[in-house]
């Protein structure tokens, strides 16, 4: 019965995956306009921040249209098809799952955060605090 899940799944996934993306290219919001001084301090603080994703999960695309609507610059890693990027995802951050917002503090010390809202509410407090 799991086999059937999930190939059920994969394959809803292949079918709605080029409508989604070609959905998000064509809503992308706007982001918000700084000063190259402001937008610079954001990016300073962004630097360290690296999203593992699949391209057509409709959670990491929640996530990605957040981004872009508060101007984020983020790396963006895909975890679906690159295997050293899953790979490091799952040894790190102790699963596959996705969306994940990889941190990185001062010290080199990594923090994983999974869940949408949580990843939402994360960016949205570094965009007030900048």
């Amino acid at each position: 019965m799991k086999t059937f899940f999930r190939l059920f799944f994969k394959t809803v996934r292949i079918v709605l995956g080029p409508f989604l993306l070609l959905w998000e290219r064509l809503t992308l919001p706007k982001g918000i306009e700084r000063s190259p001084e402001a937008q610079a301090r954001l990016d300073a603080v962004t630097r360290n921040l690296v999203l593992y994703q699949y391209k057509t999960c409709p959670f990491c695309l929640k996530v990605r249209r957040r981004i872009a609507r508060l101007g984020l610059n983020i790396e963006k890693r895909d975890a679906q098809h690159d295997a050293a990027s899953r790979a490091e995802l799952e040894q790190q951050g102790g699963q596959i799952k996705v969306p994940c917002l990889r941190i990185t503090d001062a010290s080199g010390q990594h923090t994983w955060l999974y869940e949408s809202k949580t990843i939402i509410r994360h960016l949205e407090e570094l965009a007030d605090f900048s």
